[in-house]
């Protein structure tokens, strides 16, 4: 979303310089307009060598599959965004074992977007599709479908995959 006019004081924007870029600036009130990333946060749960995803209901990229992931609540922790997102899309209540990584994404049409991915375990509930999901079920992680909906989590389940390939030929060889 882009602002023409100030949302302090409703003086029309203009094109002025901050920092070394060209932002949105009130000349009336001084406010600058600083359009930055939304945050988001989304899991990876792994289990017996298979990996959790949802197909999407909604655009944009409706029937493509996503890591379970939404975005945050002006009043939530990135950790319980993924908790909440997770048993809301999936069923599944988990619990945050660690950071994965977190990815820098311009390929939703929505917003720019900062994901934070968590890998988790599952504490209990029942596997089914949630409020804005058709399908969720857990896929090989040598078997991904190929029509994932966003490049960070392209990226997610590429590394995933990668670091657990290398997990198992290390505890084949130890």
């Amino acid at each position: 979303m882009q602002y023409k006019y100030c949302p302090c004081c409703s003086h029309p924007l203009q094109d002025g310089h901050d920092n070394g870029r060209v932002r949105p600036v009130c000349s009336q009130c001084g406010f600058i307009y600083y359009q930055n990333p939304v945050p988001a946060a989304a899991v990876i749960l792994c289990q017996d060598g298979q990996v959790l995803l949802v197909k999407r209901k909604y655009d944009p990229k409706a029937g493509d599959w996503s890591l379970p992931a939404g975005f945050m609540e002006y009043d939530e922790s990135p950790q319980e965004t993924a908790i909440r997102e997770t048993k809301e899309e999936t069923g599944l209540d988990v619990s945050i074992n660690r950071l994965f990584n977190v990815y820098g994404a311009c390929d939703d049409p929505r917003s720019q977007v900062v994901l934070v991915v968590y890998v988790v375990e599952s504490t209990g509930g029942d596997l089914q599709a949630g409020d804005d999901a058709l399908e969720a079920r857990f896929f090989p992680l040598d078997s991904l479908p190929t029509d994932i909906a966003f490049s960070s989590h392209r990226k997610a389940l590429e590394k995933f995959a990668n670091d657990h390939r290398w997990e198992q030929a290390k505890s084949q060889v130890g």
